[in-house]
């Protein structure tokens, strides 16, 4: 408690309050938009924050992240098209919802069911992130390497119902990693002095975000304009609170644990709270037409994910999706790695970090509420506009890492890389994860074997290394057993949640 009391004090000051503000206007105003997400924004702020306190940014990230959770919401009560991959399924009773006139209810649940999950989750990620770090600490080279390996996996052949086109994504993501001479050797540099330090991380994820998705969005473009339902001011009657509020608490249990998992994201408990609230409803009738529960529970478990999924983030080091890698990014151009040894050599971050959670979980209950008819106007942006202008932002920030022309080739390449990549249904995700793990995978492997003197039989010679490896084994059992059923995974009930950080599938699909 004394030291969250001290993050508070970090938190509050007006510095970083500001800070905290804007990401969550900003996260909501990107949520708000389709094909954006906070993923792409984070990716595109991260050259212009090298200049600001490493707190004053990450804390700006998080309320980014946050933000973007409620504002994909919107459009999918609105537009019946998610913002973001995970809000598909509050499209399904939401948008029902606003077509017969509750869409001020719709958007009043998705609110506060989104302040509620993501206090409850903020309380255990202050309550378990410690905890984490203080196990993990104790772990060798060998535990380190499965567990990631574990990461790479799970993200790659859990979620999605294309195996192949996951892994296909991910090594593509290993290759890029590959690049540089950081063990002494030339890898993959074609003679390019510009790539003997590898090739910016910063740079790929702006190109595969940011190009790629206003590329994509270019190729698609609709001419006629959205047709958006009004909306009044977000309210909801006694009976309303009385049907949400137990969605709300039964969406946070799903939706955290998930999160937490090394192939967490929101889509699968977003999911299953929708198949609970059918269930468990006294009106069952009304699921398809208009059920608030059906937005209550999803919505929960959406901001409930996002608090899990700083777990592994800062305890361990592991991103489990795309926000979560950037800002990985974003802590690691600041010379700062996460994991066990973060809340020890950086107090004042993480808790200030963990304290501004709460701070931004109420700012955008407070902030969003009244503004709800306003960002149902920004929907009217005209695309052109918009995406010249993510272009252009994109281009200033990957010349502005280097100060190099030579990024903005490389920036155009991956861009490209981005867009064919949207063209045949691969996921973002793995490639991201790849590039970020792919290194530290490599400088855990040698590591163990320099230790062991080249035995190779270390690599299982913990027991949470072992226990690791038998996680693996049980996916790929499960893997095959459905296969063989005819299964294709975990999908939600818009189709396959394939990639947890490309929603441009799902647009279709919903479009569709």
């Amino acid at each position: 408690m004394d030291l969250l009391l001290e993050g508070f004090q970090t938190a509050l000051t007006p510095t970083n309050l500001l800070f905290a503000v804007i990401g969550v206007l900003l996260g909501t105003m990107v949520g708000v938009l389709p094909g954006i997400g906070p993923a792409m924004t984070v990716a595109l702020l991260l050259p212009i924050t090298y200049n600001v306190s490493p707190s004053s940014a990450v804390i700006m990230f998080a309320g980014i992240y946050y933000g973007g959770m409620y504002g994909g919401s919107t459009t999918s009560i609105l537009l019946n098209t998610p913002g973001e991959s995970s809000s598909v399924v509050t499209a399904i009773e939401g948008n029902k919802m606003a077509k017969v006139g509750r869409a001020s209810q719709a958007l009043a649940t998705a609110a506060i069911g989104s302040f509620v999950a993501g206090t409850i989750g903020t309380v255990l990620l202050v309550l378990l992130a410690p905890t984490v770090a203080d196990v993990v600490v104790k772990l060798g080279a060998p535990s380190y390497f499965a567990i990631m390996l574990l990461a790479l996996f799970a993200v790659t052949a859990v979620l999605g119902s294309s195996k192949l086109r996951g892994f296909v994504s991910l090594f593509l993501g290993l290759a890029i990693g590959l690049v540089g001479t950081t063990t002494g050797q030339a890898r993959l540099t074609f003679g390019r002095p510009q790539l003997a330090d590898g090739i910016d991380i910063v740079v790929v994820a702006v190109a595969i975000f940011a190009i790629g998705e206003a590329l994509w969005v270019a190729a698609h473009l609709r001419r006629k304009p959205l047709e958006i339902i009004p909306v009044g001011q977000p309210w909801m009657s006694r009976e309303d609170w009385g049907r949400s509020w137990k969605p709300w608490l039964r969406g946070t249990a799903y939706g955290f644990p998930f999160g937490a998992l090394p192939a967490g994201g929101a889509e699968v408990p977003t999911f299953l709270s929708y198949i609970t609230e059918r269930k468990l409803s006294k009106r069952p009738e009304e699921f398809g037409k208009g059920a608030i529960e059906g937005v209550a529970g999803p919505e929960a478990a959406n901001n409930a994910s996002a608090a899990g999924t700083l777990v592994p983030l800062l305890a361990i080091g592991l991103p489990t999706t795309a926000t979560a890698a950037v800002i990985l990014l974003a802590l690691q151009s600041y010379g700062i790695q996460p994991g066990p040894q973060l809340f020890s050599a950086e107090p004042e971050l993480v808790w200030g970090l963990l304290a501004s959670l709460f701070v931004a979980n109420t700012l955008l209950l407070v902030l969003n509420l009244p503004m709800a008819p306003m960002w149902a106007k920004l929907l009217q942006i005209p695309r052109p506009y918009l995406y010249a202008g993510i272009l252009f932002f994109a281009s200033l920030g990957a010349y502005s890492v280097n100060f190099a022309a030579f990024d903005l080739g490389l920036l155009l390449v991956f861009g490209l890389l981005g867009l064919a990549m949207r063209r045949f249904g691969l996921p973002v995700l793995p490639l991201i994860i790849g590039v970020i793990l792919g290194p530290r995978l490599e400088e855990q492997l040698s590591q163990a074997l320099a230790i062991s003197q080249g035995d190779v039989s270390t690599l299982w010679g913990e027991p949470v290394a072992v226990v690791v490896y038998l996680v693996i084994v049980l996916i790929l059992v499960g893997m095959v057993a459905s296969r063989l059923r005819g299964g294709n995974g975990p999908s939600g009930p818009g189709g396959d949640p394939e990639a947890g950080s490309d929603a441009s599938t799902d647009r279709e699909r919903l479009s569709a």
